[in-house]
């Protein structure tokens, strides 16, 4: 069996999602499509705005044939573990292709790339060094001192920067996975403002933080839009500062990508009473989500040594969603992949796997605080 699979948030499930499900199928020619979903939290450092379990059976809905979830610790961190934790989940499905929405490229644009940046020129490292030196950000610098290579904005533009990183991830695992890019459609990945049917989930988010739900009957399906909160409160930063006071500064230097000082910082903003400490501490150089993941993997207790253990242990695949005519596609998962379909599959997990899990179910008791909402059944026959 042909699978093509996705990866993804769907924060929360839009138009655009159900256009690139569709597409992945026409595409890739495969027999299924399983999305490979982030759990109750997000890339960009947030609780998602709906449960996993709710946002699987939208995918599903919509066309996805199953829905796996992508572990917290991978979730959580940046583009590059992101990619490499959702390829290593799509090999592990036996996947044959992987489907991504782009700004612009073809396959081979992102494998030219992927294999540049893997081994960078002196003159680039210095030049990347030197523009950090200025506060650029580390996208923005290697975007610059790129330019010369790559067409003007395909290094900085969101979508291509995460399909880079997975061709990258593609390529250092060796797997015969073939990549699909998609163009995408509608607003642009961070545009906060409604267009016509296919709106970004930036600018839905926004529009949920404002009690505007109204406004999107036409930007996500029918079933998605009865599920969607009257209005989104995110009341994470909460638990995120507590987490910050409690936790020795040496430990919150142990987190992913927290480097020079910003334990420090991090401690003195939530010491003096900054409200809103991520925006606080965002610079050229530090951008919003880099300080949001910082803070959320703190308070989840993710290290960037259990990161690492992650990437490269066994793990298993924890099933959100699957259509209820199509249960034969698990059996075309490897056999050496671990199902989590009923809750006690569980138990023969053992190792890093094992916490790996107890990960998620703790941000799963997390989401539900922060969120004050009951927790989420499991039911994945859709």
């Amino acid at each position: 069996m042909k699978i093509c699979a996705i990866i993804c948030e769907y924060n929360p499930f839009h138009n655009g999602h159900a256009h690139h499900i569709a597409q992945a199928k026409r595409l890739s020619g495969a027999d299924a499509v399983v999305c490979i979903m982030s759990g109750n939290f997000v890339q960009r450092g947030e609780a998602a705005i709906l449960g996993k379990y709710t946002r699987a059976k939208h995918a599903v809905l919509s066309g996805a044939d199953a829905v796996i979830e992508l572990p917290c610790v991978f979730a959580t961190s940046p583009a590059e573990i992101f990619a490499k934790g959702g390829v290593k989940i799509a090999t592990a499905l036996n996947a044959s292709s992987l489907a991504f929405g782009v700004e612009n490229g073809t396959e081979a644009d992102f494998i030219r790339a992927a294999k540049l940046l893997s081994v960078e020129p002196e003159s680039v490292s210095k030049e990347i060094k030197r523009l950090l030196g200025e506060g650029y950000s580390y996208a923005k610098a290697r975007s610059l001192a790129w330019k010369d290579r790559f067409p003007d904005g395909f290094l900085s533009s969101p979508n291509n920067i995460l399909a880079i990183e997975y061709a990258k991830a593609v390529l250092q695992s060796g797997a015969n996975i073939k990549l699909i890019p998609v163009p995408r459609i509608g607003g642009a990945y961070l545009d906060e403002t409604l267009s016509e049917n296919f709106s970004s989930a930036t600018a839905i988010r926004k529009a949920l933080e404002k009690g505007e739900k109204e406004k999107l009957s036409s930007q996500v399906p029918p079933f998605a839009f009865v599920d969607l909160p009257k209005k989104h409160y995110d009341t994470l930063e909460s638990a995120e500062k507590i987490a910050l006071i409690s936790t020795p500064t040496n430990e919150i230097k142990q987190t992913l990508d927290c480097t020079e000082g910003l334990e420090n910082a991090l401690k003195k903003a939530v010491t003096a009473g900054v409200s809103n400490i991520a925006e606080h501490l965002t610079s050229k150089r530090y951008t919003t989500s880099r300080i949001r993941r910082i803070m959320l993997q703190n308070l989840l207790k993710i290290s960037a040594s259990f990161v690492e253990e992650c990437l490269n242990d066994p793990l298993y695949g924890n099933l959100l969603a699957i259509k209820k005519e199509n249960t034969s596609l698990l059996s075309a998962f490897s056999k050496d992949f671990p199902l989590l379909v009923r809750a006690y599959d569980e138990n023969g997990l053992t190792g890093v796997a094992k916490k790996c899990r107890d990960c998620d179910r703790f941000a799963d008791t997390i989401f539900t605080l922060v969120r004050n909402l009951p927790p989420e059944r499991k039911n994945v026959f859709i």
